[in-house]
């Protein structure tokens, strides 16, 4: 009898409450970017494990660990 082999994704990502599965050890600024659908120009942030708030730079990448969270960055400009 054959078994069938599965394939697990190395990470859950958790971008803006959407779980996306990724097979890399590392994420740059951009592929977070469009994997959210989001405009670049919003940037990105990595919410870590602690609720920690980072913000990404352009061309930035990012070692994943358990526990990230990803997320468009929330501008305040006064009215």
């Amino acid at each position: 009898m054959h078994e069938a082999t599965e394939q697990h994704a190395k990470f859950h990502l958790d971008i803006e409450g959407r779980l996306v599965d990724w097979n890399e050890d590392a994420i740059t600024t951009e592929q977070i970017i469009n994997l959210g659908g989001w405009d670049p120009s919003q940037g990105a942030i990595l919410i870590d494990k602690d609720n920690v708030e980072h913000t990404l730079q352009p061309g930035q990448v990012v070692d994943l660990q358990p526990g990230m969270g990803f997320a468009k960055k929330v501008h305040f400009k006064r009215g």
